[in-house]
């Protein structure tokens, strides 16, 4: 749309159904890079995409346009069948109901990117479940914990 510009930053975390360690690191980059074309096919911009076995985080250029539950919906639905057309699970793969979205002014994108980046550094310190709840705290997302995620204790 001319005349319309705009710059809003959204980090995005869904989990796997169940909270299973199904994300294996054999595919793990194929799977970043099947979700990043799925961003640019919709015309937004993915700025880093990271995932642990159970849980992926996509940070994203966004444009007004576009939905952002659209676009989660259609990142969840064309990544749960790339993962089983290609059977690289047992059984059926799927991603829990919902997502987290979070957004950020455009001097936090360092700092988000690498955060994304070192998941896997983060994630020995504390729990899917710690990170996610500090991430609604924050951002001040009032919540009910019954609507979280399924949590593996």
């Amino acid at each position: 749309m001319p005349g319309t510009f705009s710059q809003i930053y959204i980090q995005v975390v869904f989990a796997v159904k169940g909270r299973g360690n199904l994300i294996q690191k054999k595919w793990k980059d194929e799977l970043q890079k099947y979700i990043a074309g799925i961003i640019k096919n919709k015309e937004q911009k993915t700025i880093i995409i990271n995932d642990m076995p159970d849980h992926i985080h996509a940070f994203i250029g966004l444009r007004p346009s576009m939905p952002i539950s659209d676009l989660v919906r259609d990142i969840k639905n064309n990544s749960s069948n790339f993962i089983n057309e290609r059977k690289l699970v047992k059984g059926k793969f799927s991603w829990q109901e919902g997502y987290g979205a979070f957004s950020y002014s455009h001097s936090h994108i360092e700092n988000v990117y690498n955060y994304i980046l070192n998941k896997e550094k983060h994630h020995h310190k504390t729990t899917f479940r710690e990170a996610y709840i500090d991430f609604l705290k924050k951002f001040q997302v009032d919540y009910n914990e019954k609507y979280l995620f399924d949590w593996i204790e």
